[in-house]
């Protein structure tokens, strides 16, 4: 394989950290996309990781979700309506400035590898929409890597030059779609086949191979499982890798 590195990780702890440390190669934070998170508990996590350990996360919702989304019932906070329309779409508001600095913060306490930002279906390519985001992505720069992932009808021209034109990676299930972007690969496992099962599937053997075949066409790749079983998932796929393809 090379120099290819493929980091297998899930989308949150789904054991106690030790098991997380000690079992896999990353994990996404997830906390961060519901509330801001103190910048000292995540410093705390970095110190109990393992030397060589990655840690991705996800990006405030106040950044990418409107306020009407359920999401915002762990969000800590009541929104009045007259505030309503300050959070979400990559506005230029103090809202959605105040999600990033909470996330920028995190970023890094952690030393995050990856910063997600993952939009709701309803966050659709109109002109507002792409105005947003250009202005949010060209003003607030980070030196993790800025991983997206539209969700919805985008066709996939045009999420390739966006990324192309903002230098974001194209997060994504391989198993739904092909990552619009070369290079770094940034896999989330919703489940497989996408429908009725998602989260609850359990990926078989037939599954790791594939999987493993779709992260060979990159040159690195982080593979992070968010299904029931995530944890297992998770370690199954890195023990077909084996100890020497992986971080």
């Amino acid at each position: 394989m090379g120099g290819r590195v493929i980091w297998v990780g899930t989308c949150g702890f789904a054991r106690r950290h030790a098991d997380v440390f000690r079992d896999l190669a990353a994990v996404e934070i997830q906390q961060t996309f519901y509330r801001p998170v103190a910048p000292e508990l995540a410093a705390r996590w970095a110190a109990e990781a393992p030397a060589g350990f990655r840690f991705t996360m996800k990006a405030s919702q106040f950044i990418t979700h409107e306020a009407s989304s359920p999401t915002y019932r762990r969000a800590g906070r009541t929104i009045p309506p007259a505030e309503a329309d300050a959070y979400g779409g990559f506005r230029a508001t103090a809202r959605v400035e105040e999600g990033w600095r909470a996330t920028a913060a995190v970023a890094e306490a952690l030393h995050a590898a990856a910063v997600v930002f993952q939009c709701p279906a309803s966050f659709l390519p109109t002109p507002k929409n792409l105005e947003a985001l250009y202005a949010f992505f060209e003003s607030h720069g980070t030196s993790s890597v800025r991983a997206w992932e539209p969700r919805g009808p985008w066709p996939t021209h045009v999420v390739e030059r966006i990324c192309e034109d903002l230098g974001l990676v194209h997060a994504v299930d391989p198993f739904a779609a092909e990552p619009a972007t070369a290079g770094l690969a940034y896999f989330r496992l919703h489940g497989s086949p996408p429908g009725q099962a998602a989260y609850r599937y359990t990926y078989t053997d037939a599954d790791r191979v594939r999987l493993r075949s779709m992260a060979e066409e990159y040159d690195d790749a982080y593979v992070m499982f968010n299904n029931v079983a995530m944890h297992a998932d998770a370690r199954g796929f890195r023990a077909l890798l084996g100890s020497g393809a992986q971080g």
